[in-house]
């Protein structure tokens, strides 16, 4: 019968971590970067044919929704970049331990913020540099 069957661990059976929030937050980030790339692909054959569509994708682009979206999609992907190289790291069968998990988290977020915020100010507020 089916009341015999053992169950699988679920979302009520474990306490929540700020781990499990890191684990969340890739696959997060990956369903993120995903559409963020057909806004690429998007601009990019906008460029190929022509001034006109160009445009049309610059004005979507270069309103405040289209500057939240590439802001989006930028902190999405360095979390993703900085936790697929933590993932990279346990692949090695290095930081697997519980303290060395947390610190690899935390670590996660910490590059995560920086490379956003430095990327971000030079994209959106650095202005011409040469």
């Amino acid at each position: 019968m089916m009341r015999e069957r053992p169950l699988s661990p679920h979302l009520d059976i474990y306490k929540f971590a700020y781990t499990m929030a890191t684990s969340i937050a890739h696959r997060a980030s990956g369903i993120v970067l995903a559409f963020g790339f057909n806004l690429l692909v998007w601009w990019l054959m906008a460029a190929a044919a022509g001034p006109a569509a160009y445009e049309r994708v610059q004005g979507v682009v270069g309103s405040w929704l289209g500057q939240l979206a590439l802001a989006g999609w930028l902190l999405a992907f360095a979390y993703h970049l900085f936790n697929g190289l933590r993932h990279l790291n346990w692949d090695m069968g290095r930081g697997l331990e519980r303290a060395e998990a947390r610190r690899s988290a935390l670590w996660v977020v910490i590059a995560t913020v920086v490379l956003t915020a430095w990327i971000g100010y030079v994209a959106f507020f650095g202005g011409e540099t040469a």
